[in-house]
């Protein structure tokens, strides 16, 4: 039987609702509950998405969340805490410019970033509504958030407690689920960077859309990407919104993604990556932080994602 490993890409609002329809096709054409995954590793909205499917959630929930029709009391709140999708005015930039020689993804824009000034409280009480009585992690092994170490060039994934093995630095058991989802989170600009024992952690979109690669040939055999904000193709949105999305995000973040991809097809594992089409970019829209057009993002996500996912099954020869 394969071992299946699961990695959710950035992508705020939109990208967090989009994905959750891709993952949702994605479980109906597999016949697969993603909770089985052996690894569910998620940066930024895809933490979010990680840390509702580590604390027992089905994917159905998080589709009835999207949708209003939330039943249970936590995800209720959680989508009622959406964040606006204007960021407060940034307090004043700490410069680090020796990140500016940094290449891929946007690494090098973190060291003169100002700093964020969002309330990330909806995180923690999120973290918080999924733990055990007690505890600081979830029970559900597997559970992987990725946030990025400017300070040292890291991209580390916390694990929980217990978990980490290997010793490069890539898996830390440092953090609490509060802490690791709030680091995943820390967009630079818009959220504050989170300090996990004595060092600083910014957004792991920063660096990468998904860290494939940290996910390990003894991990998974096949690995199912869901990435909102990159790809394999030069696929953009239309018009000027779409040109400066592509220019400024998606671009530098797919080269990012497509070297991880073919690492880790190099290792032997089959990589499946699911990422919108140029349609759908168009539906979805250049603000992936846009609260107020979620809704209507998600539903016709729900039907689009159906025919994505079937074509990158197809492509990988999966099913």
């Amino acid at each position: 039987m394969s071992r299946i490993a699961l990695a959710i890409g950035c992508g705020g609002t939109i990208g967090g609702a989009w994905s959750i329809a891709a993952l949702n096709a994605l479980s109906e054409q597999l016949g697969w509950d993603p909770r089985d995954a052996a690894i569910v590793q998620g940066t930024s909205a895809g933490a979010e998405i990680a840390t509702m499917l580590g604390g027992g959630f089905t994917v159905g929930d998080l589709v009835d969340m999207q949708l209003g029709l939330a039943s249970d009391e936590r995800l209720a709140a959680h989508l009622a805490d959406t964040p606006s999708g204007i960021p407060p005015i940034p307090g004043p930039a700490v410069p680090a410019l020796s990140t500016l020689t940094r290449s891929g993804g946007h690494r090098a824009l973190t060291g003169i970033a100002p700093r964020g000034r969002g309330d990330a409280g909806w995180l923690d009480r999120l973290a918080t509504s999924v733990c055990p009585p007690g505890e600081t992690w979830v029970d559900r092994p597997g559970i992987r958030l990725v946030a990025y170490r400017p300070g040292d060039d890291r991209r580390i994934a916390f694990t929980g407690p217990g978990e980490a093995t290997g010793g490069d630095g890539a898996l830390s058991t440092a953090a609490t689920l509060s802490q690791a989802l709030r680091a995943s989170w820390a967009i630079p600009s818009w959220m504050p960077p989170v300090d996990v024992a004595g060092r600083r952690y910014v957004d792991g979109g920063a660096a990468s859309t998904a860290s494939v690669d940290l996910i390990g040939a003894d991990d998974a055999d096949v690995v199912y990407v869901i990435a909102s904000m990159a790809g394999l193709d030069d696929v953009r949105g239309p018009g000027l919104g779409g040109l400066a999305e592509a220019t400024l995000l998606r671009r530098p973040m797919s080269a990012v993604l497509q070297r991880e991809v073919r690492q880790v097809r190099s290792r032997g594992t089959r990589v499946v990556v699911i990422s919108p089409t140029a349609d759908e970019l168009d539906v979805l829209g250049a603000n992936f932080m846009s609260r107020g057009h979620r809704a209507e993002a998600f539903e016709k996500s729900l039907h689009t994602t159906r025919a994505t996912v079937a074509a990158a099954l197809e492509l990988q020869d999966v099913r």
